[in-house]
């Protein structure tokens, strides 16, 4: 499949340096051979998730265009223990530990990628094991401690007096090396990982090779909204979960985070992801009608369409009717109120609640007095619409309503 320049380069963050990609994707067309692709990977953790995914989709995009993907297992630098990104040594790991966390890495890559074609998967202590004390001393003289500092982790720790290993400082030369083994082209990372991977073009160019160019990608915001999505922080959704689990988290991430996740978590065209993000930043769309497609989206990926449907009608049930089934609730359109649909909840209010003014029907609003499909409503401007089974609403103590199409 042939992608143009524009095609490839859409949702990456930075590329280094700025016209690097364009000067490679010309490189490869003339010397007519596929540019070769570096994703690197510690196995320290057995499970990926949709951060991780960020960035494998766009490597699915090269693999689709032609290119050839290296992916590292860092088995090697496991065994040491990568700071990446914390404020603390991370603890090395067993060989069994290692062994048994890059299978399950391995196999759950092809949720993403396509492992039967354009893809080559090797483990760095394939040449680090090898290494000896002489190699590693001149891998060494190729960096400066202040290069190395400028990590920001490494420069928070060293400022809070926080200990910094001797093995840590020599991690991004490792993992820059791997670069030069496999002669990559371009290597993807995080931005927490940019170091690193500028490490590896600096290597490969002071060893007389043509050097990498960098692509980083956006790093995704878990569920708590404010840190990135990691395991060890517990804000993540992995891409193996159940679909009852992968829907119920999605849906739980703060409003704020919808624009970020419609472009970074689903595989909308580009004109969805501008109306869905358009209808929430003008307030057209309920946030969790735009939350549930998402999720639904999420799970279809994943899983498919049928457990999509499932998870659902599960989140429907258990979630969005807690605590209605015992009310009796009165059913009602917006063409028999007269309200156009989707429609504003205080007009909604207005309309239902006889003798109850705009003012009365917002202050019940901000009070947390008013719930949509059991969720309370805080926001004065919501829209609501109905949905295919109705959408129940209680306003006030006393108003239970089930809004039909």
């Amino acid at each position: 499949m042939t992608m143009t320049y524009e095609e490839l380069a859409h949702g990456i963050e930075s590329i280094i340096p700025e016209n690097g990609l364009k000067e490679k994707l010309a490189m490869a067309e003339k010397e007519h051979r596929p540019l070769i692709v570096k994703f690197g990977m510690d196995p320290t953790a057995p499970d990926l998730h949709l951060g991780h995914a960020v960035g494998l989709k766009k490597l699915r995009q090269f693999q689709e265009a032609g290119h050839e993907l290296c992916l590292i297992v860092g088995d090697f630098t496991a065994s040491i223990g990568d700071p990446s990104g914390r404020n603390t040594t991370r603890p090395p790991l067993s060989k069994e530990e290692i062994e048994k966390n890059a299978k399950t890495y391995i196999e759950q890559l092809g949720k993403v990628v396509d492992m039967t074609k354009n893809i080559k998967v090797v483990f760095n202590g394939e040449w680090m094991n090898k290494m000896t004390p002489g190699d590693f001393l001149k891998l060494l003289s190729k960096a400066t401690v202040a290069q190395v500092m400028q990590r920001e982790d490494f420069a928070m720790r060293y400022e809070e007096n926080i200990p910094i290993a001797l093995h840590e400082l020599i991690y991004p030369l490792m993992q820059g090396y791997d670069s030069v083994v496999v002669k990559s082209d371009i290597e993807f990372g995080g931005r927490d990982q940019l170091l690193n991977c500028l490490v590896g073009k600096s290597l490969q160019e002071s060893m007389g090779m043509p050097g990498q160019i960098v692509i980083g990608m956006p790093l995704l915001v878990g569920l708590d909204g404010k840190m990135k999505m990691s395991k060890s922080k517990g804000n993540y959704i992995g891409l193996t979960e159940p679909a009852n689990d992968m829907y119920g988290k999605a849906m739980s991430i703060p409003d704020d985070l919808i624009p970020d996740w419609v472009e970074l978590v689903t595989d909308w065209t580009p004109d969805e992801k501008s109306k869905a993000i358009a209808d929430y930043k003008n307030g057209s769309v309920n946030p969790m009608e735009i939350k549930k497609k998402m999720a639904f989206n999420i799970v279809e990926q994943y899983h498919n369409k049928a457990a999509a449907e499932a998870a659902e009608h599960f989140f429907y049930i258990q979630v969005q009717q807690r605590g209605f089934d015992t009310k009796e609730f009165q059913d009602v359109s917006a063409a028999q109120l007269g309200l156009s649909s989707p429609c504003g909840l205080v007009d909604f209010g207005v309309a239902v609640m006889q003798g109850q003014s705009k003012s009365a029907i917002r202050r019940l609003i901000e009070s947390g007095a008013v719930s949509v499909a059991g969720d309370k409503v805080t926001d004065i401007n919501a829209k609501i619409e109905p949905t295919a089974d109705g959408l129940k609403i209680k306003i006030g103590k006393r108003g239970f309503f089930n809004l039909k199409p």
